[in-house]
């Protein structure tokens, strides 16, 4: 095998993996997102996940896409740990359609029959590429443009195949080769090769057609392949791994899950299979495998490993759960969210008691981030920027949970007074949401300023820590007025958030009068001027949840109106409370 053969190779090995994301993406499109909500709705049994899982791989190409979709419904709370289980399972024999897909390449060869006699590999493949630049180009359907894609794909696909099996045709009659795959029917040796080689292309579809064009040297033999394809397995779950980076806990109990199943599922089938083999001495051990029989060899394995695992689905979740620990923020939102018993809902009154609760949770966790911001300002730490961006992840499931338990709630016989706290509890999550999002937009501020060491003036800093003390003080209020629904208390915030706006508007005066001046620099402006529009959305959010409180306890709700009428007619002291602020934050 010549450097020549060594390129058409590695070309060959190029044109697959870009023809199978190429399909894989087209065939996504040409879905939309109708097939994430099949798994999220219809998931509820390990069977359906074990069926859903394996028709939704087949048709996108990718046990990893899809076991990272179910890790972000597990992050987000749509979805339990055994639920998405049963998806992983499905998905790891969903992947093994590609290695069918894969022996089209047969078409036209000697086994051939029919009209397939007259059409060979390269004019049929040539044919679906014609067909496909023509969609792709002169289609005016978005939809007829993906299948294009897809055909496309599927094209470049083939011509990889194609070249990668005419760069190694030569090797049939390489002892040195024969030899070195032999070495590899030791289960241990081809395992490991299995697990670096999908871990290095991090394709388990694209390692078995990689070993399918190897096939064709004859020198691939299924004591060799069976190892091989074991340890595929157990190399594809490394993607799905480290999309769960930075997931909550039940999410990398979820992508931990592929990982066990393939792990657990190959030492059982070992010890059963080489136990049997170490008996029977199996005759088919030397046989040479072609593409059809890896096909078969990869699916049958999964299969098995499947079948023999899917009773255990809850001994599975348990082991995750042993595995891998709540954090104490996790078990704190796991507690806070499990206030919301569906079986509350025939309970109107207990079911808005505990949203209150939760919403109360969720309130005190957005104004402890927003404090956690603020100190990374002072004192940046990379544990300290992961543990806001935490924080925000779980006060987005917050918002999900809750927003979803009180919708049900809505549809339940109320009286006046419920209608109004599930009226205010649905307004004012979006705005805690929301106040968390600027708390994590303040932190990459922060982290800015850490990593470019950026150092402000001496006003600006001083300017500031003012306008920080308000933020403090305006958020402390609105949550201590909403949690102890104290209206008296809820009507000082708008004078405060009023004073605030004043506040940023002067100090981006202030902040252009420096830079011509060239006390400050424009990259310094920049992060200058994000965090002021930071602080004062982070105002307006409490001005809408005092806002909420206050007219939703007369019955209404126009938070514009309000405000004008507050501001003009001068009522509930606001005249009082912006002057007192006003004097307590001056620049």
């Amino acid at each position: 095998m010549g450097i020549s053969n060594v390129f058409e190779l590695l070309s060959g090995v190029a044109l697959f993996l870009f023809g199978m994301a190429l399909m894989g993406d087209g065939l996504k499109l040409v879905a939309g997102n109708k097939l994430e909500l099949i798994l999220y709705r219809l998931s509820s049994t390990p069977l359906k996940g074990i069926l859903l899982g394996t028709g939704v791989t087949a048709v996108i190409q990718s046990s990893s896409a899809t076991s990272v979709m179910v890790v972000g419904f597990v992050n987000s709370g749509m979805m339990k740990v055994r639920q998405a289980i049963g998806v992983v399972m499905g998905a790891i024999i969903g992947t093994s359609i590609t290695g069918w897909i894969i022996c089209l390449s047969d078409v036209g060869g000697g086994d051939a029959t029919g009209w397939l006699e007259l059409i060979s590999t390269d004019t049929l493949t040539a044919i679906i590429a014609v067909i496909g630049i023509i969609l792709r180009m002169f289609s005016g359907s978005s939809t007829k443009k993906h299948v294009g894609d897809i055909m496309l794909g599927f094209a470049v696909l083939m011509f990889g195949i194609n070249a990668m099996s005419g760069a190694v045709s030569g090797l049939r009659s390489s002892q040195v080769f024969i030899d070195m795959l032999t070495a590899f029917s030791n289960p241990i040796l081809g395992i490991l090769l299995g697990i670096v080689f999908t871990t290095v292309i991090q394709s388990a579809s694209a390692a078995v057609g990689i070993l399918q064009a190897l096939s064709i040297t004859g020198a691939i033999r299924f004591d060799t392949a069976l190892p091989i394809i074991m340890g595929i397995a157990i190399g594809a779950s490394v993607p799905v791994l480290l999309s769960a980076l930075g997931a909550s806990s039940n999410g990398k109990r979820t992508a931990l899950s592929y990982l066990l199943v393939d792990l657990l599922g190959v030492v059982l089938f070992s010890i059963i299979f080489y136990t049997a083999n170490a008996i029977f001495d199996f005759s088919f051990m030397s046989m040479a495998m072609s593409s059809v029989s890896l096909a078969l060899l990869n699916t049958v394995f999964r299969f098995i490993i499947v079948i023999l695992l899917a009773p255990f689905i809850p001994q599975l979740e348990r082991l995750g759960k042993f595995l891998i620990k709540d954090n104490e923020s996790d078990a704190e939102a796991l507690r806070d969210m499990d206030r919301l018993e569906e079986r509350f809902l025939a309970h109107p009154a207990l079911a808005i008691e505990q949203s209150r609760l939760t919403v109360n949770s969720m309130a005190e966790k957005a104004k402890s981030n927003l404090f956690a911001s603020f100190a990374l300002l002072e004192n940046y730490s990379d544990d300290g920027f992961d543990h806001v961006s935490h924080t925000e992840d779980i006060i987005d499931r917050y918002e999900d949970k809750i927003g979803t338990y009180l919708m049900a709630v809505t549809g339940k016989e109320l009286n006046r007074e419920q209608r109004e706290d599930v009226s205010k509890y649905l307004h004012t999550i979006n705005d805690y949401e929301r106040i968390s999002d600027h708390s994590l937009n303040i932190a990459e501020c922060a982290k800015e300023i850490h990593e470019k060491h950026i150092r402000f003036s001496e006003p600006a800093s001083r300017e500031l820590a003012v306008l920080t003390a308000a933020v403090t003080e305006i958020i402390t209020i609105a949550v201590k007025a909403f949690v102890e629904n104290d209206l008296e208390l809820a009507y000082r915030v708008e004078p405060l958030e009023e004073l605030i706006d004043n506040l940023c508007d002067e100090m981006k005066s202030h902040h252009i009068e420096r830079l011509q001046q060239g006390v400050c620099t424009l990259s310094h402006g920049f992060v200058f001027t994000d965090l002021l529009t930071n602080y004062e959305r982070v105002g307006d959010h409490c001005s809408n949840i005092a806002v909420a409180m206050i007219e939703l306890e007369s019955d209404s709700f126009d938070t514009h109106e309000y405000i004008i009428s507050l501001a003009e007619a001068h009522n509930h002291g606001f005249d009082e409370y912006y002057e007192e602020y006003s004097k307590k934050y001056s620049l």
